[in-house]
């Protein structure tokens, strides 16, 4: 079947329809485009035909591109992938150009057919592009459609002539939150904001009488139209030259410079806004290629777009039934535990919350509440949806309540003591078949499946926090935890509509294991005499969305003397962060444990907000006079996490680089336009990478020593994707 088809009803319209019969959304084909651009030819040559509607036979319009188009068209170009590329995006523009001309005399912009979009759905990103190209756009008037584009957000921008045609429609200023935040708007917003026209509650039966009386002025676009002006002044304009300096300074202040998609984005509507519209298009195309050519959009699209979606889809799921959940259990209703109860409840399971406390265990549901109202002030949220998810959570102190749930899931204090506790109690009512998680976030799984009876079903689940906001999960597999455990936490995972990572148990697990000691760093340059001010700002320099004093400072450092406390015992002499602890105890001493006291690294209000670096600090660590280069803090900064990375792969903790990356970027912020630790690593080789090592390990200590592996792609010439880009674990290389 073809993706595309079309039907010329009795009054004279043609409807072209979207329906990828292989897909739950349209995704845009190479081939499919092709196919399109015949129907147009066709519903142009047709003299029977009045106008064209092009729609979808689905719920939702599109998705947009489908990415392995342009990972295809690369491999298969030799040695031109720049050419390729810029003749495939340029095919594009001459399809969607046709549409938008509709059969216009190029002289008189007469004689043309009147094209509409009827929108039943969500639409993004080339399918907005399409929409954008027609004369008259219609959405549905359901709240809970979007439409967007929102290419930047994996590295991308819109450059199947969006973002020129959204910017000449609406000008430079209205359009830059659009293209450059590539948020998701709701029929009403987008409406606003310029993307539609008509919000409705049938979208087809309204484009098609908007067809039908169309006339030519009412098709042929502002820039095609003699003595048209860009909106708000062009760059030459002082009106428009002062909206492209404050949109450069935005852009630059929020990405530092490290995101080529944004910079490469706004230089095409500038070169573009001073030339004619077809001109634009190619400026746009070869900012377009220009992005795809660079390494890291390469590797965002990777990590963030086809690794994210692969995990999403179970690329390392054990073959086993499905195990998705029909009923929760959760054990512990503080902050973490009510977290969980809310996303699980709001993704249609059916949940019992328990706390020692009814009074607890109403707070823990009383948070759901909280969220839900949140949602209804914002209008995302119905009174009805609040009444249904509220119906699935119950909140007791009764173990009995468990009786029928197939997978429980235990948040209490990070207590082997409490935990192994709470494991008898749940296992003692629930069936044998019932899956056991703890969620914690540096017990040893293995430790804690000591209590169980049933270690095969014994699992770990790290949530991060918040966890309605937070999209990684960390899956820990235990000593003896079979296949059944981990495809019913996975499946679980999934359900809620979050992405997971598998890993193995370890000190640490996978996540913190990388992010302690990129805070560690931070703070070690603290009690160096490094200026607080040039470490926090390198890390922002790096894409990292907190410097490692404001991220201890959100994670509270109490909690950080607990784990270097714990961490300490457990290794002894061979413990290497005493200069870290002398930093974190002092704070601790003082009183000063995070954001939670209003008093960290950061100086806070009485109302919470960060005021800026605590000015205190210089007392006891005075700022030396000899500082060291920005470079030397960034690569300090960025290897402390990376090489723990590396190790975690070479001592099989994490077995997926794939999963190494996404879960970098989702889980702590890790550099996304780096594409994670893996990604960054192949960006700058692995030569390079040995390098650095030994330069930082001479003058900094052995936390720095370079890991085999590194060694040995360097030796190679290879890069970790290269080697291990398939999902490969180490083991099996």
């Amino acid at each position: 079947m073809t993706d595309f088809t079309m039907q010329t009803d009795a009054d004279g319209v043609a409807i072209i329809t979207w329906d990828a019969k292989s897909k739950s959304m349209n995704t845009l084909t190479r081939e499919a485009f092709e196919l399109v651009e015949g129907l147009i030819d066709e519903a142009l040559a047709d003299a029977a035909v009045k106008g064209i509607v092009i729609t979808s036979g689905k719920k939702d319009f599109a998705g947009g591109m489908d990415l392995n188009v342009l990972a295809t068209i690369r491999e298969q170009s030799g040695d031109a992938p720049a050419q390729a590329l810029f003749d495939f995006t340029m095919e594009g523009h001459r399809i969607l150009r046709k549409l938008e001309r509709a059969g216009l005399d190029p002289k008189t912009n007469k004689g043309g057919k009147p094209v509409a979009c009827a929108i039943p759905g969500t639409c993004a990103g080339i399918g907005t592009e399409i929409a954008l190209a027609c004369h008259r756009r219609f959405m549905t008037d359901d709240p809970k459609a979007k439409i967007g584009l929102p290419e930047i957000m994996v590295g991308l921008f819109p450059g199947a002539g969006g973002t020129t045609r959204f910017s000449r429609m609406v000008g430079v200023m209205a359009a830059a939150p659009v293209l450059l935040e590539g948020k998701m708007m709701a029929p009403k917003a987008a409406r606003g904001a310029g993307l539609i026209d008509e919000v409705t509650s049938d979208p087809l039966a309204d484009a098609k009488a908007w067809v039908l009386q169309a006339g030519d002025a009412d098709i042929v676009k502002p820039w095609d139209q003699k003595g048209w002006k860009m909106p708000g002044g062009a760059p030459y304009h002082p009106a428009g030259f002062m909206t492209f300096v404050g949109a450069s300074a935005m852009v630059n202040g929020k990405t530092q410079g490290v995101y080529p998609a944004a910079k490469a984005l706004l230089s095409a509507v500038y070169e573009g806004a001073l030339v004619p519209f077809d001109t634009a298009l190619r400026i746009e195309a070869r900012w377009f290629v220009s992005v795809l050519m660079d390494p890291s959009s390469s590797a965002m699209i990777r990590s963030l777009f086809l690794n994210k979606q692969a995990l999403e889809k179970g690329a390392n799921r054990p073959e086993v039934d499905d195990q998705k959940v029909r009923k929760l259990g959760i054990i512990g209703a503080g902050m973490m535990g009510a977290g969980i109860a809310y996303v699980s409840a709001n993704a249609g399971i059916e949940v019992v919350l328990i706390d020692q406390e009814q009074a607890n265990a109403d707070r823990g549901k009383a948070h759901s509440e909280g969220l839900l109202d949140k949602g209804i002030s914002r209008r995302k949220v119905t009174e009805e949806k609040k009444a249904e998810v509220l119906a699935r959570i119950n909140a007791t102190t009764e173990y009995e309540a468990l009786s029928d749930c197939d997978l429980i899931v235990e948040a209490v204090f990070e207590d082997p003591g409490i935990k192994a506790e709470v494991t008898r109690a749940v296992e003692a009512v629930v069936g044998p078949d019932c899956v056991f998680a703890t969620n914690t976030s540096t017990l040893p799984i293995g430790d804690l499946a000591q209590a169980s009876a049933r270690p095969e079903r014994f699992i770990g689940i790290h949530f991060f926090s918040p966890v309605d906001k937070m999209m990684l999960v960390e899956i820990i597999k235990g000593r003896e935890t079979g296949d059944v455990a981990v495809a019913k936490a996975l499946d679980f995972v999934r359900q809620i509509r979050k992405t997971p990572i598998v890993v193995n148990d370890a000190r640490f697990f996978y996540a913190n294991r990388c992010i302690i000691p990129y805070i560690n760093e931070g703070v070690r340059m603290v009690g160096e005499g490094v200026n607080p001010a040039l470490i926090e700002n390198a890390a922002k320099m790096l894409g990292f969305p907190l410097g490692p004093l404001q991220l201890i400072d959100e994670t509270s450092i109490d909690l950080g003397v607990k784990i270097a406390k714990a961490t300490k015992a457990a290794m002894g002499a061979a413990y290497p962060d005493g200069a870290v602890d002398d930093v974190l105890f002092r704070m601790a001493d003082r009183g000063r444990m995070g954001r939670k006291a209003k008093a960290g690294f950061y100086a806070y209000s009485d109302d919470g907000k960060r005021e800026g670096l605590w000015e205190g600090l210089a007392i006891d660590y005075p700022v030396a006079g000899d500082q060291p280069e920005l470079a030397r803090v960034q690569q300090r900064l960025m290897m402390a996490g990376v090489l723990e990375a590396v190790r975690a792969f070479e001592e099989g903790v994490l077995q997926d680089i794939r999963e190494g990356d996404v879960g970098a970027v989702l889980g702590w912020g890790f550099a996304p336009w780096s594409g994670g630790p893996f990604g960054w690593l192949d960006i700058i080789g692995a030569a390079k990478a040995v390098e650095i090592c030994e330069t930082l390990a001479a003058s900094e200590g052995e936390r720095f020593a370079c890991p085999d592996l590194l060694r040995d792609l360097a030796a190679s010439g290879e890069r970790f994707y290269q080697r291990y880009g398939d999902g490969a674990a180490l083991q099996a290389a």
